[in-house]
């Protein structure tokens, strides 16, 4: 059975570019450049991510390369006109570095991103050594799993584990990542339970419990004739 990748090891890129404290803003720029990225970690010692300077650290030295900011700008932007006068990595980074372990699931590496407004993030082992990078599409190749994988997930890791005796009563369709679950189970209680495991089988959409209890399908059933 296909299963889903859980962990950013799995949908993260191995091979990433970085430079150390020292590097010059020029070798900076031709690094972005030959290597067609908008970031770079910044590294120390034997590897572990200090920082990182993007395209962004890098703007404020041609913004203000012939500007004259008014007081009220210079005190607005103070780290904006630091940057415009900084020359190697270690002045122009964004430190700490945000990082995300290879181990950490791909619901934390979204927060994560989204926390704090960047496109990726630098994936690095429990020693913060730099590992590998982790970006906004790599999070949504979870998307690109087929409907039947999906429906078999939650098959057996959802209705299998929840409904051991019944499972064989209850329907999983997947469509468009949209999951749709029929048939009867023990206790309608649960069926937020369902809704919320099922929402968590990653690749899916949607999902649309159309479950029913006991005491549903007694009411659906037709009543018994007269006794002759």
């Amino acid at each position: 059975m296909s299963r889903s990748p859980h962990r950013v090891r799995d949908v993260m890129t191995h091979r990433v570019v970085a430079v150390d404290r020292q590097a010059g803003f020029k070798e900076i720029v031709e690094t972005m450049d030959g290597w067609r990225v908008s970031a770079l970690p910044v590294l120390e010692g034997d590897g572990r991510v200090v920082g990182v300077v993007s395209e962004a650290d890098l703007l404020p030295k041609e913004e203000y390369r012939d500007a004259d900011p008014s007081r009220r700008e210079q005190m607005n932007r103070l780290d904006d006109l630091r940057k415009a006068g900084s020359v190697t990595a270690e002045q122009l980074m964004s430190a700490p570095a945000l990082t995300v372990r290879t181990d950490a699931t791909l619901a934390q590496a979204a927060r994560t991103l989204a926390r704090g407004a960047v496109k990726r993030l630098p994936v690095v082992d429990g020693a913060g050594r730099l590992e590998g990078i982790v970006s906004r599409s790599d999070l949504l190749k979870v998307f690109l799993r087929t409907d039947e994988d999906i429906a078999e997930e939650v098959r057996g890791d959802v209705v299998g584990r929840l409904f051991p005796v019944s499972r064989a009563g209850i329907t999983v369709t997947v469509t468009d990542g949209v999951v749709t679950l029929r048939g009867g189970i023990p206790d309608t209680a649960l069926v937020p339970v369902v809704a919320r495991l099922t929402r968590a089988v990653e690749g899916v959409v949607d999902v649309e419990c159309e479950l029913i209890g006991p005491l549903a399908r007694k009411a659906d059933r037709p009543a018994a004739g007269p006794r002759l």
